[in-house]
């Protein structure tokens, strides 16, 4: 399994995040590969990491004072076996060819989980829409689009909204599409609801997460009720992950942004999360506005030579990691531990790093990995696909139902997958096995291509 590794870090030298991605996957599925040595023969794990096409493209578009601004776009097709690719599109000044192969990585077994048929990819660019007005987002995404619509469709690959990709700029995408391919096909997710979206969309990857926590906690026989949480991000993911635990009956008490992050030891309620909402979505501020709004809130700026994330160091009984990859270092999950945390959930994408990870599963906490605890977004991506394809809408409860029996689906099968392999109990391992074992057949039936 190491020449995996080590091929894998020969050919793409400077892509941290696949390593690590791969990494994680290829300890778990050691079990697997001894009892099926067909897989090592069909080069199944070679087959795996490389993905089925990439393509990264020139994206130039003009700003408000007439400048031509150039950015670089990508969209990385990882693996089709199961169904068409599908995956977000991220727009942030990080974005690289390695982060995005990472992405669509873990999205290839995140999807696999779901129990909808689709295949993983990702995309996006380097472009930053902070700080750009309506105008220049969408002159972005009309040339962005120009290029990738000739690689996507309804049956080829289907985009959705990620960090920096939100409604406004699903819209501008999908307007552009259509314009392009003269043709109205359910190629975007994310769509507004009057023209194609689907209900419980946006709250999703925060809901599904919560459900997920809430699966966890009941194998021993607790709940969300009263319990505190920590979350990060401000997001789509973490407002409504907040917006689900306080249905729950539990108490989130932070939120962060890139600026820094808030605690609020009285909690954030309904009142406090429509303000943040409203501060997030409509007039795009920071999070230390919150704070000047209510008194009780402490305002930590963030500090970029720091050695971990403060944000982690509170006490609670739950954690919900909402922003981005390996925001939890080895000292963070230290801290979450020494300070009584006995659930981790992810709802961003491999936002703790391995260390951390050993940590927690050292110390008997319910880690929840973001490949099945976060996928509650995608997996009404897939229901949305599906209401497209019937040309038909469901109702909020139909969505909202068939999302927690999906999360519940995921939930069981990481945990038999876990038994099943000698691991009870490890939902890392169980979600990466179940979700190799559907990936790998599938290739296998569909031979050498």
């Amino acid at each position: 399994m190491t020449d995996i590794l080590q091929l894998v870090k020969t050919k793409d030298p400077n892509e941290r995040e696949f390593h690590q991605a791969v990494m994680e996957v290829v300890v778990s599925i050691k079990p697997v590969m001894d009892r099926n040595p067909e897989y090592r023969s069909a080069k199944i794990l070679e087959r795996l990491v490389e993905p089925e096409r990439v393509i990264m493209f020139r994206v130039a578009w003009m700003d408000d004072q007439g400048q031509v601004n150039v950015n670089r776009g990508f969209r990385v097709e990882m693996n089709s076996a199961i169904g068409p690719y599908k995956g977000g599109l991220r727009f942030h000044p990080s974005v690289n060819l390695g982060i995005l192969k990472f992405l669509a990585f873990e999205q290839v077994f995140k999807n696999a989980l779901t129990t909808l048929p689709m295949g993983g990819g990702k995309g996006g660019s380097d472009f930053d829409p902070k700080g750009k007005s309506d105008t220049e987002v969408m002159r972005f995404c009309q040339a962005f689009m120009s290029e990738l619509f000739r690689h996507i469709g309804p049956n080829t690959d289907v985009p959705a909204g990620d960090i920096g990709v939100g409604a406004r700029e699903i819209g501008f995408l999908f307007g552009m599409y259509k314009k392009l391919a003269n043709e109205f096909t359910g190629v975007l997710t994310g769509k507004s609801l009057n023209w194609g979206g689907s209900l419980i969309r946006p709250e999703a990857t925060g809901y599904g997460s919560v459900y997920f926590a809430s699966e966890m906690l009941a194998t021993r026989n607790q709940s969300l009720e009263g319990k505190t949480c920590l979350v990060s991000g401000a997001g789509n993911v973490a407002q409504y992950t907040m917006e689900k635990l306080i249905e729950m009956g539990a108490k989130p008490v932070t939120f962060s942004d890139s600026s820094g992050y808030i605690y609020d030891e009285k909690g954030v309620d309904r009142a406090k999360l429509d303000f943040i909402m409203e501060l997030k979505n409509i007039k795009r501020g920071r999070v230390k506005e919150y704070a000047e709004k209510y008194s009780e809130a402490v305002y930590t700026p963030a500090d970029p030579n720091a050695d971990h994330n403060p944000l982690w160091d509170h006490k609670a009984d739950c954690a919900f990691p909402s922003a981005t990859q390996n925001e939890i270092n080895a000292k963070d999950a230290q801290n979450l531990v020494n300070n009584g945390v006995q659930l981790v959930c992810e709802g961003a994408n491999m936002p703790t790093v391995p260390e951390g990870i050993d940590i927690f599963i050292d110390n008997n906490i319910l880690y929840g990995p973001g490949k099945a605890a976060n996928a509650g977004g995608v997996s009404v991506s897939g229901l949305e696909m599906t209401q497209n394809s019937m040309r038909m809408s469901w109702t909020r409860q139909e969505v909202d139902d068939r999302l927690k029996l999906i999360m519940h689906s995921i939930h069981k099968t990481c945990l038999e997958a876990a038994e099943q392999y000698g691991h009870p109990g490890n939902y890392m391992v169980g979600a990466n096995i179940a979700g190799f074992i559907k990936v790998v057949n599938a290739m296998l039936d569909q031979g050498v291509v």
